[in-house]
């Protein structure tokens, strides 16, 4: 086995032993990988290791077997950036294990205060249905010819949580994000109940009394329920209504969920689908269209009003739930990252739960109906329509661990799969620098019909294959940096497995 080493960042080939071969993997990324594509030989293959360096290029073959003469060091003047074993790009080689991986500079989030330019953001409000007016914040609306992107957030959150991509990605596409009917500022603007019974001493004068736990539904909200289905109209009739074309949609945790639902059903309306660390299911009681024997057995799903033992449920559990401390405790959990700035969106959490909407919204919604689609039927109906997927999953995610991913990638082996670490279940607000680098370079790969390689590779034929970069960037005058990993189409799950059971495991201590 023969090893060629420089000094700088690593990258490894695995080749036949033949001389003419060793050099054209030398010369360029582009002819080495043509090259050793025709050349996949079963036997006789050597690993090599080639670095560089700025102050001094030097290349030393040990133990070569079959080859006479040192190769030529004037060889060494292009740059490498591509791991190719026996054709198949990858980072798994000799020194590999030395976990030194090509770094990558990114750029930074721009900043108002250094004067850098910023989209600006627009709050609005769009009636949907009658009392229930839909609240959602754009940016970019000048950039007529770019492509137009939808973001969908997770449980509890709403547009708030995706400022950095509205600021950030709004100074180049035309960008969206709305909160979904029963959380954010999406709430409704009357009580979907009334009471006909006289206020309890607690209520007082009725000022604090909490909507939504009345005796009788209003007409207007006789058939409201908080549900999966309900948003994936909301989706539809927004896009049709508002942004006027099919449109790209990312997803954070509920929002993929959704919008792998919804590009299932209406993918002539979706442009594509990033997932963000997507729930992979939602909702307990069984879908009455799906399950209609079944979904009988229970006698209330989310429907307004709230059956009484249901309505007292509630009020306990939100007083536990809203509590500043609750709150915090859940954001300390889902970032990976506890220096990441969290401020604001706690404090727009905190603004949420104090709307008299809130706490029957929460009700309805944990008790709405599956959809009638599971996760895995949405992805197979994105599949067959043709419906380009990408996944962006934070490793660090307590919630929706690799291993969700990972199924993801197995069901939809060509969706590009990008895992970063460390970041945890909301990568797009930890760290909003990759995301949004990588979600510029997969809509551009996407408008271009893959003429365009995807983010971090070199050409569009290694997208087979896997790699890893660690992607570096300055945030407020510090530099940090992440490490990245593209799972490409040619890995087999048992070395996805391997891996992932490797990097839980050090030193012989399992780190969960």
């Amino acid at each position: 086995m023969e090893f060629c080493s420089f000094y700088s960042t690593p990258y490894y080939c695995v080749v036949n032993v033949k001389p003419n071969v060793i050099q054209k993997c030398l010369i360029s990324n582009q002819t080495m990988f043509s090259r050793l594509k025709e050349r996949r030989l079963c036997s006789g293959l050597d690993v090599y290791s080639v670095e560089k360096n700025r102050k001094r290029r030097s290349c030393t073959v040990a133990s070569v077997k079959g080859v006479d003469s040192v190769v030529d060091s004037s060889l060494l003047n292009e740059s490498y950036n591509t791991d190719v074993v026996d054709g198949k790009v990858g980072t798994e080689g000799v020194t590999s294990r030395g976990k030194s991986v090509p770094k990558v500079m990114i750029p930074s989030l721009p900043s108002e205060a250094k004067g850098d330019a910023v989209a600006v953001i627009d709050s609005c409000l769009w009636e949907w249905k009658p009392k229930l007016n839909v609240h959602y914040e754009k940016s970019g609306c000048q950039n007529v010819n770019s492509a137009p992107i939808l973001f969908l957030p997770g449980f509890g959150v709403g547009s708030f949580h995706y400022e950095k991509q509205l600021k950030d990605l709004g100074r180049d596409n035309r960008i969206w994000a709305l909160d979904f009917i029963g959380q954010g500022k999406s709430l409704p603007s009357e009580d979907p109940t009334s009471r006909s019974k006289r206020l309890n001493e607690s209520e007082g004068d009725g000022n604090n009394v909490l909507w939504g736990l009345g005796d009788e539904v209003e007409p207007w909200a006789k058939e409201l329920v908080y549900s999966i289905d309900l948003w994936r109209e909301q989706v539809r009739y927004f896009i049709e209504e508002v942004i006027k074309e099919p449109v790209y949609i990312v997803g954070n945790s509920l929002g993929g969920y959704v919008a792998l639902y919804f590009a299932a059903y209406y993918p002539q309306l979706v442009k594509g689908v990033t997932l963000l660390n997507a729930t992979p299911f939602w909702g307990f009681l069984p879908n009455p269209v799906r399950s209609p024997r079944l979904s009988r057995l229970f006698p209330w799903a989310g429907t307004f009003p709230l059956p009484s033992n249901i309505r007292k449920l509630t009020e306990l559990v939100w007083q536990k739930i809203s509590a500043p401390e609750s709150i915090a405790e859940v954001l300390k959990q889902v970032y990976a990252d506890h220096t990441t700035k969290v401020d604001k969106v706690f404090s727009s959490i905190l603004e949420v739960t104090e709307h008299p909407a809130a706490a029957a919204s929460l009700a309805s919604i944990m008790f709405a109906p599956q959809g009638q689609l599971n996760f895995k039927e949405a992805l197979t109906g994105c599949r067959m329509n043709n419906v380009p997927v990408c996944l962006i999953y934070g490793k660090e995610d307590p919630w929706v661990t690799p291993i969700w991913g990972l199924q993801v990638k197995r069901q939809f082996p060509e969706a590009p799969y990008y895992q970063i670490s460390p970041a945890g279940h909301c990568p797009h607000d930890e760290v909003p620098e990759i995301v949004n680098f990588l979600l510029r370079g997969w809509i551009r790969n996407v408008e271009s019909d893959s003429s365009a390689a995807l983010p971090l590779l070199d050409y569009p034929e290694s997208v087979e294959y896997d790699v890893v970069k660690e992607l570096e960037f300055v945030r407020q005058g510090v530099k940090k940096s992440a490490k990245v990993q593209f799972y490409g189409s040619m890995t087999s799950q048992w070395e996805r497995l391997s891996m992932f059971l490797k990097s839980r495991f050090q030193d012989g201590v399992y780190s969960p």
